[in-house]
């Protein structure tokens, strides 16, 4: 058995451990409900426009974005977040792309946001296009647009032929769940989407205004694709610490019990020792 003072130098440690975790989740409870808010706002938004553009995919007006072409090189931008302390939200994230990367059939590279996607990939020698790093916990809508910039000129350029998005759909705090979508081109509806189209009069031309609603609907898809990422990581890390802190108090509990288990010990021994001596004595 430990001594007394082995313990309670344990439980001292543990109880600092507990303040820490504790306060890491009341921290990102905080940027949780920040996070929410920014997913709640952009929702409706970005799933507006996504059946705007659809219904653009299926006439017969052309744009770069629209176009399909031949596939040589495919872009996975791949969403984890830069620290860790957030239970699986990350590993599950780069371990659903790796998957998607595996079961590619044509060349590939990583667009990696955030350090964790940067770094896994980088191990296993997967060619990382750009990277994009220390973005913010609740990020603006600017620092996402700088990305989804970078990504359609990457496109424009002809440097890639297709660009999926790998995030992870918020839920709950404690639900959360790796997807993909197809950022690049901009696909086509199919099935019941497709009949149920809506036709647009374009004033002043349909050219002039998809040249401006495609690159939008790029910069709120990637924006709506982080936020939901973000308020998953934050979820994550405030369940995670919760179990943490909980944990933390069940330690304290049990070496709380084992020394009180080695107090008695050393007060019994004691007790012997001297009764021990007293008989000696006699």
């Amino acid at each position: 058995m430990a001594s007394a003072r082995d313990i309670k130098r344990r439980i001292k440690s543990v109880k600092s451990t507990q303040q820490i975790t504790k306060a890491m989740k009341m921290v990102s409870a905080a940027k949780l409900r920040k996070a929410q808010i920014g997913v709640s706002a952009v929702r409706p938004y970005a799933k507006k426009m996504e059946e705007v553009i659809s219904d653009f995919a299926t006439g017969e007006t052309a744009h770069v974005f629209l176009e399909e072409r031949e596939v040589k090189k495919v872009a996975y931008i791949v969403i984890a977040g830069d620290r860790a302390l957030c239970g699986g939200y990350n590993g599950n994230a780069l371990r659903y792309a790796e998957k998607l990367m595996n079961n590619c059939e044509h060349e590939y590279g990583v667009i990696a946001i955030g350090s964790k996607a940067r770094d896994y990939f980088a191990r296993r020698d997967k060619e990382i296009i750009r990277q994009h790093l220390a973005i913010g916990d609740v990020p603006g809508f600017s620092a996402s647009q700088i990305i989804s910039k970078e990504v359609a000129k990457l496109y424009l350029d002809g440097e890639i032929d297709e660009v999926q998005l790998v995030f992870t759909e918020f839920k709950s705090a404690m639900t959360h769940i790796p997807s993909v979508m197809q950022l690049l081109p901009v696909p086509k509806p199919q099935g019941e989407e497709e009949s149920q189209s809506t036709e647009y009069i374009y004033e002043p031309n349909s050219e002039e205004i998809l040249n401006v609603v495609l690159p939008q609907y790029v910069d709120v898809s990637l924006f709506r694709a982080i936020m939901e990422s973000k308020a998953s990581e934050h979820g994550a890390r405030m369940t995670a610490m919760s179990s943490a802190t909980d944990n933390a108090k069940e330690m304290i509990s049990k070496l709380t019990l084992s020394l009180n288990r080695a107090r008695q010990a050393a007060i019994t021994t004691e007790i012997t020792e001297v009764v021990g001596g007293a008989a000696a004595l006699s």
